[in-house]
């Protein structure tokens, strides 16, 4: 018997699960689990994908609503953010070169705080609108 559960996935709601499924896979270099790579007549009718590493283990996975009121932080008196990721690079230098990957793939920088000695870091949006954290390690 375990001691503890295991955490399998984190799992994002968006209501463009390929879409976001996508921005994902290309910003953290992850592939899809076998069977939800998209569809080569371009049908893609799936509510539920996953992203695993270069090992198979399973790290995102991405579950369809019909609707997602869109995260206003860090205005609190909206839509709180309730969860975010946080990604680490390196050094400086990876910093500002993800800062620019995160843009092109759609992301929306939220807050810029590289003027932090102790921790630099940018917020951004995902193309739907989850926060998440790029800073160095």
């Amino acid at each position: 018997m375990a001691d503890y559960p295991h955490l399998q996935n984190t799992v994002l709601d968006t209501t463009d699960v390929r879409g976001l499924a996508e921005f994902y896979r290309q910003l953290l270099g992850l592939q899809y689990r076998p069977g939800d790579e998209p569809p080569v007549d371009g049908a893609d009718e799936l509510e539920w994908l996953v992203l695993t590493d270069a090992h198979g283990t399973r790290q995102l996975a991405f579950q369809a609503v019909p609707a997602l009121p869109r995260v206003t932080w860090p205005d609190a008196s909206g839509v709180a953010q309730q969860l975010h990721l946080d990604l680490t690079v390196p050094d400086r230098d990876a910093l500002d070169h993800q800062r620019e990957r995160a843009l092109e793939l759609g992301a929306e920088q939220l807050l810029d705080r590289t003027d932090d000695p102790d921790e630099p870091l940018y917020v951004f949006a995902d193309p739907a609108g989850h926060p998440f954290c790029l800073f160095v390690a």
